[in-house]
């Protein structure tokens, strides 16, 4: 989308990196953070858990920005994101 103006600290404002973590075991499949994640980072995969579920995978890490939203959906608590950091800021 593009619109008329842009924020005056557009270029002060850095953009967050996550990192989605899927507890596979704890998983029941029901595809709520693969249907709703606003990026598209999520699939689900081929591969049953030990409940025996197809659960979901990370196939465009690169894209997440750290929303939280796949833990909001979540109703066995199995999947959440933390912040990536780069080298630089280490």
């Amino acid at each position: 989308m593009k619109y008329w103006r842009k924020p005056l600290d557009l270029e002060s404002i850095k953009a967050s990196r996550g990192r989605v973590i899927i507890i596979e075991d704890r998983c029941k499949g029901c595809g709520f953070c693969v249907e709703y994640c606003p990026r598209d980072v999520l699939r689900m995969s081929s591969m049953f858990n030990a409940k025996g579920y197809y659960t979901p995978a990370a196939i465009n890490a690169s894209k997440c920005v750290n929303c939280h939203f796949c833990e909001d959906l979540c109703p066995e608590f199995a999947i959440y994101s933390v912040e990536e950091t780069t080298e630089m800021e280490r």
